[in-house]
């Protein structure tokens, strides 16, 4: 069994808050690429991202490192986002040809079952690494939902609720899968 596990969605969703509680339970959790990269761009004073080719390919760059960093996975480990989010930009870009990208999936796959996070106005707000609309926040978590699934991935949305619930739909999600 794959131990990797996604947890994707758009821009505000909870993620970050969601693999912070996980972290606190004990499991491993890899973060986001893209804050880092973002908050390294703002402290260098340069725009926040560069064109959107090159910020995908940098993400892309920066998770594969980290998929790779992970040689063994006998339990479960969470990623915010994984290469199939980068790769997602770059094809919107048509920056990958199909078979390059499938290569890649190919590659460093994840869990079958992928978590997605839907957009959440109540708990939406934007920061210095956050820039997008709620309304971009929704059509990239619909992105998402058709990108994973285009590549045989099962997208189970995380219900709206406390972050109690929200983790414990996750974990009992991965030990009945």
């Amino acid at each position: 069994m794959n131990h990797r596990f996604v947890v994707t969605g758009g821009p505000g969703g909870g993620k970050t808050t969601i693999l912070s509680a996980l972290a606190e339970r004990g499991y491993s959790c890899v973060p986001e690429s893209a804050r880092k990269i973002i908050k390294e761009r703002l402290a260098a004073r340069l725009s926040p991202r560069p064109d959107p080719v090159s910020f995908a390919q940098e993400i892309l760059s920066s998770d594969i490192e980290k998929y790779q960093d992970v040689t063994t996975c006998a339990h479960a480990m969470f990623f915010d986002r994984g290469v199939l989010d980068a790769l997602y930009m770059l094809d919107a870009e048509n920056a990958l040809a199909r078979d390059e990208i499938a290569n890649y999936v190919q590659k460093f796959p994840y869990n079958s079952v992928v978590f997605l996070l839907p957009p959440w106005k109540e708990i939406y707000d934007t920061d210095s690494e956050r820039d997008q609309t709620f309304e971009e926040s929704i059509e990239v978590f619909e992105g998402m939902k058709r990108w994973y699934a285009q590549w045989g991935y099962e997208t189970l949305e995380v219900p709206r609720g406390n972050i109690n619930e929200r983790v414990s739909f996750i974990l009992q999600s991965i030990y009945t899968t």
